[in-house]
């Protein structure tokens, strides 16, 4: 066990572990004696493991925005503001209240203002289209809304069907100080006024409410409470909330830094890895402030700009999806960095190829650095990740082994029977950080999470195919579900195709992924138009335009093809893998 885990998050009665299900191959690091493979989690509140190490490391920078630094000590003040001005606006324990935002001081400082009250965060992308967030919104319930002044047009739009909702806005300049603050508003002039309407509340006008807020607002709440919603399309395709826990939270932080065996508290990590999903909220934010890692926040990433983020920072950690570690290495300005600080370096969100991995610890070896890129595995449904790289040694091709307390049982698909060792199967996962299940959708829930008879433990059924050798090393080889995954964001082609069906014009459409160098997948629509409906170039600027208003920009099709006709399978259902086909015999003769 880490020993500052043991000082800084004790055990106590509040603490469980979770026992070895009957039944499951004991993995190879059982033994090893490098990485524990129980741990005992704290059973309360996340936000109350925040604050412990807090009082441990006061003086130690929680975050940095824009050389913005803001102490431990600093950060939990802010909380308790936020979450007195939440009891002010009359949010309660269970509500729940939607976070739009990128990774910004106001987005981090509230997620945990809402757990500190007992209410729930609602996660959403701020690039959602108007249609997602008015069903992100009413289906959550949620009574409060944080979003950017940039992203307000969108919302005014939607105000009508969002009327239980109270929108908060705030500004970049809100998690500034000094100069830059005065600074901002001349570089950066896109903000638009915003009328005087009682819908809105201003950030620093939300928290000034709670200054007068006199009554009681900390909650102590059980690692049983639903903590935060989190969207995923699941094994079918269907968007859909996914309800995590204190404990899912807590597990995570715990596995995660056991499991990275490189956690010094005071390092920093470049959190560029946005806080509405998974990886970015769970690893890139929680994880690393519950070990009293100072999270560098990145609102708006471009790649070009990765370069100049790692000289400037120096951080000690870095992780995100294999296309970043790729346009790193096509960048002239990265053969002169040093990056012999790096402790850790996470890949995930998508499979890492053996060879653009082996290029990466070419990289790295040349410029200082003596650690690997270490591959990850998980899922939104147990938070992010589940299965990690050793920190010194890999199997080509494996996305590493399971974290302590997490199993992995390589199933026959459509059953809970385990395959044979190294035998292609669906992957099941079972431990702490699993979801408490899908919101407002039962079903989907119990085709998701089974009873398995043999052990008498419930399994997360993941959709993707993989298989485990016999040293515990798992190897994910494709997905049972139709997906496309682009720039490590999942894209389901239902969702796309249910916006191009809607249009007037169209018959019906097909969406595939296509193969990108940068973003992995691109995606391409194909549409058949209606009897008598001409496919012009204007039609098709109107479609994506169409798109545009109801999709996150990153699910948008690059490409749009019009066919008369499409490919059946025998059975009528269009063979989307003849399109896929085609696709790949055109770029391999381009």
């Amino acid at each position: 066990m880490n020993l500052f885990e043991d000082r800084i998050h004790p055990v106590t009665e509040e603490s469980i572990s979770f026992p070895v299900p009957e039944k499951v191959p004991t993995p190879w690091f059982s033994t090893a004696g490098e990485i524990p493979t129980t741990l005992h989690y704290y059973n309360g509140a996340m936000i109350d493991t925040i604050e412990t190490t807090a009082k441990a490391y006061p003086d130690t920078a929680a975050y940095n925005f824009f050389g913005n630094k803001v102490s431990f000590r600093t950060f939990i003040d802010q909380i308790h503001q936020a979450a007195r001005a939440l009891r002010a606006q009359g949010v309660g324990v269970g509500d729940r209240v939607t976070i739009c935002m990128p990774n910004t001081p106001q987005a981090v400082i509230l997620f945990y203002a809402i757990n500190r009250i007992g209410a729930v965060s609602n996660m959403i992308h701020p690039l959602s289209g108007e249609e997602e967030i008015v069903r992100y919104i009413n289906d959550s319930h949620s009574v409060l809304c944080l979003t950017l002044r940039q992203f307000y047009p969108k919302f005014a739009k939607i105000r009508s069907r969002v009327q239980d909702c109270r929108l908060i806005v705030c500004d970049i300049p809100d998690g500034l100080s000094g100069v830059k603050k005065l600074l901002y508003p001349l570089i950066r002039k896109d903000a638009a006024p915003l009328p005087k309407d009682p819908w809105i509340l201003l950030w620093k006008d939300f928290i000034r409410s709670g200054k007068n807020y006199k009554g009681a607002y900390i909650h102590h709440g059980k690692g049983s409470d639903t903590a935060s919603i989190l969207y995923s399309g699941g094994t079918t395709g269907t968007t859909k909330g996914i309800l995590l826990s204190n404990l899912n939270f807590n597990a995570l932080a715990l596995q995660t830094g056991t499991a990275g065996n490189c956690i010094t508290p005071g390092n920093t990590c470049l959190s560029i890895m946005p806080i509405f999903h998974g990886f970015g909220l769970g690893v890139c934010i929680n994880t690393m402030l519950y070990w009293g890692i100072t999270a560098i926040l990145v609102p708006q990433f471009d790649p070009k700009s990765y370069c100049k983020l790692l000289a400037k920072y120096k951080p000690n950690y870095i992780a995100g999806v294999p296309t970043l570690f790729e346009a790193l290495l096509r960048m002239e300005d990265a053969q002169h960095l040093d990056m012999s600080q790096l402790k850790g370096i996470f890949s995930g969100g998508d499979s890492l190829s053996v060879e653009l991995k082996n290029k990466v610890d070419a990289f790295l070896k040349a410029h200082g650095s003596t650690e690997q890129v270490r591959e990850g595995y998980g899922t939104t449904e147990c938070v992010t990740a589940c299965c990690l790289t050793p920190r010194f040694t890999h199997r080509d091709g494996s996305i590493g082994i399971p974290f302590p307390d997490t199993y992995f049982k390589i199933c026959i698909p459509s059953t809970q029977d385990t395959a044979p060792c190294g035998t292609l199967g669906e992957i099941c996962i079972s431990g702490p950080s699993v979801m408490q299940g899908y919101m407002d959708h039962p079903r989907e829930t119990a085709q998701t999470l089974q009873l398995h008879e043999s052990d008498g433990q419930v399994w997360l059924h993941t959709g993707d195919l993989g298989t485990m050798d016999e040293d515990g090393f798992v190897y994910f080889k494709q997905r049972l579900k139709r997906m496309i995954v682009t720039s490590g964001y999942n894209v389901y082609p239902s969702q796309v195709e249910n916006v191009i069906d809607a249009h007037e014009s169209v018959l019906m459409s097909t969406v595939i992924g296509v193969k990108d160098d940068y973003k992995m997948q691109r995606v391409k629509a194909f549409v058949v138009l209606k009897p008598g409906i001409e496919g012009t170039d204007a039609l098709r600027q109107e479609l994506l335009q169409h798109c545009a208003q109801r999709l996150p920009r990153y699910a948008l099709p690059k490409d749009m093809e019009f066919r008369s006709d499409l490919p059946k399978t025998l059975v009528g259902k269009v063979a989307f893998t003849v399109l896929e086909k085609e696709e790949e015999a055109k770029a391999q003769n381009a």
